[in-house]
């Protein structure tokens, strides 16, 4: 049996909770996104992933994503169902076998969250957690299967057959949610007086907060999937940090030029755009390849998200244009950065490698995303005209805050730490209504 690493297991194990992280993150970075009546609409819609997607894992996500190939690369076996071949003394690499099970369960749970951004401020929450079931299963699953599940060249078609890189998942999280993303929202349709009316972020202080706590989580996320503590999780550590700083000038460069502006969504937004775009390539370029891919992702992904506008499509939160196209634009660089110093092998175009790695990494980076935009858009159109995706015209324009969970995020007229602008204008139209109703007795 092999001997297990301490270090090692307490690192995954940390990094299992840093990527936990991410989805409270997300959940603030896309509820200050949106308007102030769906905020707690857009929470839940994270946070029930939380619920939902570990329930999944061990009755069966861990054993079809990870379990022996069941054929051709595309799909694990049940022999790990309900993790019954899962034990303690169970090994995977040098970590328990558990510890890996817990890590790779983060990333399914931030996954499909990812999605719920594009269909935000118009989605029934109960039809959502249909869809949760529905995605995780037929999509999530074999994706993962296909680029994470490494067996000496009989696991995933992807990752050990086909050759192509992708760390920690550029292809299997980002590419993935950003095509559903899509085809959801082309299902679902646009929000009423999308384009007409204004429909700003409510609440930018938790924009920043929501990225802050990303960016935090994604060095678990990038470093993690060493499932070591090594010189490889450093690497990743450190081209996550200044992909992302880069990223983030890159896309104020772009306000800046276009707009005379750099706005605070903008750098929350683009340090995500370089987080998703070193995600798959964190391992495989050097520093310097890794601010490049930072930069030019942040360029890319400020130019993307405008794209809604021009081919009509009602991508709430952007993320079309900060995931697919992100995932995109960190798979591909790296047919052109790889190293070998990274690597260990494989090189890209621009180190000596030839176009045979880029061509690995398009035919990864086209099959999920083809895999992903179709099942979606089937799935959500099921859903759709069975129980109903759409919110209803009235409870889109109460807000779902109220319609949905009967709450509402804030209590204007609270008591305690001081009193509402409008608790003290009702307060001062009584005094003066009693006021003058004493002076009528006293006159009578």
């Amino acid at each position: 049996m092999p001997e297990i690493s301490a270090g090692d297991t307490a690192w995954v194990l940390a990094s299992s909770a840093l990527v936990l992280l991410m989805t409270p993150g997300l959940a603030f970075f896309y509820g200050g996104m949106v308007r102030s009546k769906n905020v707690l609409n857009m929470l839940m819609m994270c946070f029930i992933c939380l619920a939902i997607v570990p329930v999944l894992w061990v009755l069966y996500g861990y054993s079809m994503a990870f379990d022996t190939d069941i054929g051709a690369g595309l799909l694990g076996g049940l022999g790990k169902v309900g993790l019954s071949d899962v034990g303690l003394d169970s090994v995977s690499g040098t970590i328990p076998e558990f510890a890996f099970v817990a890590f790779q369960l983060m990333f399914a749970i931030i996954t499909i969250a990812l999605v719920s951004g594009a269909i935000a401020d118009r989605a029934r929450f109960g039809a959502w957690a249909l869809f949760v079931v529905l995605w995780v299963t037929i999509v999530y699953l074999p994706v993962a299967h296909w680029v994470f599940a490494f067996s000496e060249g009989e696991g995933g078609w992807i990752g050990d057959r086909l050759g192509a890189l992708d760390f920690a998942g550029g292809t299997a999280v980002h590419i993935n949610a950003g095509a559903a993303a899509l085809a959801l929202a082309l299902v679902i349709g646009k929000r009423t007086g999308w384009r007409t009316e204004q429909m700003r972020p409510h609440n930018l202080p938790f924009v920043v907060l929501g990225a802050g706590l990303l960016w935090f989580g994604w060095f678990g996320f990038n470093a993690g999937s060493a499932v070591a503590a090594n010189g490889l999780a450093a690497g990743a550590f450190v081209n996550t940090t200044v992909a992302t700083a880069a990223a983030i000038l890159g896309w104020l460069a772009v306000e800046v030029v276009r707009d005379k502006h750099a706005t605070t969504l903008g750098g929350a937004s683009g340090a995500v755009a370089g987080l998703v775009a070193i995600t798959p390539a964190c391992a495989a370029v050097s520093p310097i390849g890794a601010i490049v891919v930072g930069l030019l992702a942040g360029i890319a992904c400020a130019l993307a998200v405008g794209l809604k506008y021009r081919f009509g499509y009602d991508d709430s939160l952007d993320v079309v244009g900060v995931h697919l196209v992100g995932g995109l634009v960190g798979t591909l660089l790296i047919g052109l950065l790889a190293t070998a110093a990274f690597t260990g092998g494989a090189e890209g175009l621009f180190y000596g490698g030839g176009v045979d790695q880029l061509g690995r990494q398009a035919v990864a980076a086209g099959a999920v995303m083809v895999y992903s935009f179709v099942v979606t858009y089937v799935l959500g159109t099921i859903v759709h005209r069975t129980v109903g995706f759409r919110a209803s015209r009235d409870a889109e324009a109460e807000g779902l805050d109220q319609t949905i969970h009967a709450e509402t995020a804030y209590e204007l007229l609270g008591v305690g730490g001081g009193t509402p602008v409008s608790r003290r204008a009702s307060d001062t139209e009584a005094a003066h209504v009693r006021t003058a109703t004493s002076e009528e007795g006293v006159n009578a």
